[in-house]
Formats: structure tokens, C-alpha cells, sequence
């Protein structure tokens, strides 16, 4: 059976690493994006220019219409997706639980969380064998902060990935009855741009004398132990929530 994987938020980052390493090991990747449809294309074209198969597809999945789209595009292009990367999300600037307002949570919650769920749904349609599918797996987007807690201004953050381990956790005791693995994992201090959002850009220097290894990480490494989670050589890895913080 071919790969077809999925990857929300695929254009830069963690995202990007994992379309490029999963387009080199035979996957035919859906290369989503909702704003940097330029950043897509490259990730696209350097898959395609190795010599494996990928499509940049727009779509805001963190709305109903924007996942069924996603998954929808998915089919019509490349086949029924066999995996599916739930990486999408956002940081927001560091402010004080005093400092947010509904607005900001709502977006953090829709981001964050929203999108995993609603994506994890259109591939359920999909993969389950209850509703005559074959089988994936989902891997989930975590962060060491749902364990360290988030203080010093990235409360909600942290959060919002707390709620994605419990989700990872309820989904794959669902699924795995249905042939669908469901696992997460849980970066550190990773080398991506999203550490801008926080508004401090000394952010990773600042903090990387906490990491017992010395360094921070990179998004290739993250990439490795995703696309580890999708294969088959993790057949019998379901609810696992993996740390990847160099000790931290």
C-alpha cells in the first residue's frame, strides 16, 4: 500500500524537516499551510526535486471546513492519507495570567488544539478499519512545556499542549482497537522560528545552559523520531509521549 502522509503546518520549522525526510523515505507527503504558501512550495519542490511526490495544499485547520479540505485535497491528489502529522500551532507573546484576554485563549485553544482534534477526525473517516479503512498512524505535537508548566508568561501555551497529551493518551486507547496508532511527542528548546512569536529572540541562548547536553536542538532531529513513530519499525508504539529536550 503507498505512504500518503499528512503534515499540518509543513511549510517552516519541524513541519518542514519531517515532509522532507518523509518524502525521502517513500512517503507522498500533503504539505499543508494557511499563510506561506511560498515557504510550502520550496518544501514541495525540494521533496519533488529528490525525487519523491508532494502538493502544497492551503488550508486553515483549525476550522471544520479547513480540515475536511485538507484531507479532502489530499485524496483527490495524492491518495487516502496513511498517516498524518498534527503540527501545526502557535506560540503568542509571553504575558502574565492577568494580561489575557478571551480572545487570545480562544485563539490558542483553536490553534493548538482544535486543529489536532478536528484533523485526527478526517483521518479516522479515513484509516479506521471500523469504517472500512486500513490502518495509520497519528502523530501528535506536544512540547516539553505541558511538563515544566509554562511559567514566566507562557501559561496558556503549556496548556494547551497539557491537553494534547491527554488527547494523545484517550486517542490511542480509542484507536488501537480500529489499527490506528496515535502517539506524541514533547520537543524542548528546538532551533525553529516559532520561538520568534514569544517576542524574545535571545529566548533559545538564554535558556540553553538548562539543557543537560549543552545545545539545543534541531528540527531534523524532531523529524527523525517522527517519522520513526509513522513506520512500521514503531508497530507496537501506541499512547507514547516522547521527550526530545536533550536531558531537559
Amino acid at each position: 500500500m503507498s505512504k500518503v502522509l499528512v503534515v499540518t503546518g509543513a511549510s517552516r520549522g519541524i513541519g518542514a524537516a519531517t515532509a522532507r525526510l518523509a518524502g525521502q523515505q517513500g512517503y507522498a507527503v500533503a504539505v499543508n499551510y494557511n499563510s506561506s504558501a511560498d515557504r510550502a512550495q520550496a518544501v514541495v519542490d525540494e521533496i519533488v526535486g529528490a525525487g519523491g511526490k508532494a502538493v502544497a495544499i492551503k488550508a486553515d485547520v483549525s476550522t471544520p471546513d479547513g480540515a475536511k479540505a485538507l484531507f479532502a485535497e489530499t485524496d483527490a491528489q495524492l491518495g487516502t492519507a496513511t498517516g498524518l502529522f498534527n503540527n501545526a500551532g502557535i506560540v503568542a507573546n509571553y504575558r502574565p495570567i492577568d494580561a489575557y484576554d478571551a480572545e487570545a485563549l480562544a485563539e490558542m485553544w483553536r490553534v493548538n488544539i482544535t486543529s489536532q482534534f478536528l484533523c485526527a477526525g478526517e483521518a479516522v473517516k479515513r484509516m479506521s478499519t471500523t469504517n472500512g479503512g486500513a490502518g495509520g498512524t497519528i502523530v501528535n505535537m506536544s512540547s516539553a512545556a505541558s511538563r515544566i508548566g509554562g511559567a514566566g508568561g507562557m501559561l496558556a501555551y503549556a496548556a494547551s499542549k497539557g491537553a494534547i497529551d491527554t488527547f494523545t493518551l484517550g486517542l490511542a486507547v480509542d484507536l488501537g482497537p480500529q489499527g490506528i496508532r496515535v502517539n506524541a511527542i514533547r520537543p524542548g528548546l528546538i532551533e525553529t522560528e516559532i520561538h520568534d512569536q514569544t517576542g524574545d529572540l535571545q529566548r533559545l541562548e538564554r535558556l540553553s545552559g538548562q539543557v543537560p547536553m549543552g545545545r539545543t536542538g534541531t528540527a531534523e532531529e524532531i523529524a527523525d523520531v517522527v517519522v520513526y513513530l509513522l513506520s512500521e519499525q514503531a508497530s507496537y508504539v501506541n499512547g507514547a509521549i516522547i521527550d526530545i529536550g536533550g536531558g531537559r
